[in-house]
């Protein structure tokens, strides 16, 4: 998979990408990024990207003319007749496993990212091909969204945990959330490791494990359990 993120603060998403996971990732070529400075798309000496909004209001509004110049940049470069262009924004479907797990099978993913009060609407219109959001609040910009998103999505490639049972495992897996895990020491400050998970009856382990799923499920996301009632009942 290739990733292009599209900002005006590229500092901001070359560091992340430096470490953990994401790191891993491209040491083994799973996956590649380049990160692209929205100034370099500008058309003036003072790379002015921003400008104030037709009709008056506060704030600054990204111009279309970089995106759309980075987008020219952008086919030139793509494998792809029309590469997904991402847009993260409060506006957009919310985020979720099953969001993640499409986009990770995807060759090749590009971001632009908004900031200020948001971006020019032509951009959308003519270049966007999906809007996600991660939440209805509202960031400053669109490198924290973008980078959650994309964490989001490479653990789902095959390879890039050490395991990729521990993906499988995670949370929203199959509507439940992931149970109560531990490691040594045994026995900390008075609190022990249960039982059962030292028992090295494997199938015992599994039941207690996914029991303890559905009681947290149960617990903190019962809104989990109810949609996956409604799915069942859908499907039959």
């Amino acid at each position: 998979m290739h990733i292009r993120i599209i900002t005006a603060f590229p500092e901001m998403i070359s560091s992340y990408l430096s470490f953990s996971m994401l790191r891993k990732a491209q040491q083994e070529d799973l996956v590649s990024f380049s990160v692209w400075d929205l100034r370099d798309f500008s058309f003036d000496k003072h790379n002015q990207i921003d400008d104030k909004p037709y009709g008056g209001g506060a704030g600054m509004v990204l111009k279309p003319e970089p995106f759309f110049r980075a987008y020219d940049k952008l086919l030139q470069q793509s494998r792809l007749e029309q590469p997904q262009v991402i847009l993260p924004t409060p506006q957009g479907k919310k985020l979720n496993h099953d969001v993640s797990t499409e986009l990770s099978n995807l060759s090749e993913i590009n971001f632009f990212c908004g900031h200020y009060k948001g971006i020019d609407e032509r951009v959308r219109e003519e270049i966007v091909t999906s809007e996600i959001s991660i939440g209805d609040y509202v960031l400053t910009g669109g490198e924290l969204p973008a980078l959650v998103i994309i964490d989001s999505i490479i653990r789902h490639i095959p390879d890039v945990l050490n395991s990729y049972e521990s993906a499988q495992s995670d949370s929203f897996t199959d509507d439940y959330l992931e149970g109560p895990i531990y490691t040594r020491p045994r026995n900390y400050q008075g609190l022990s490791v249960p039982d059962i998970l030292l028992s090295g009856d494997h199938q015992k382990i599994d039941q207690w494990r996914q029991e303890k799923r559905l009681e947290r499920t149960k617990n903190k996301r019962n809104d989990l359990i109810n949609n996956k009632s409604k799915n069942n009942i859908a499907e039959d």
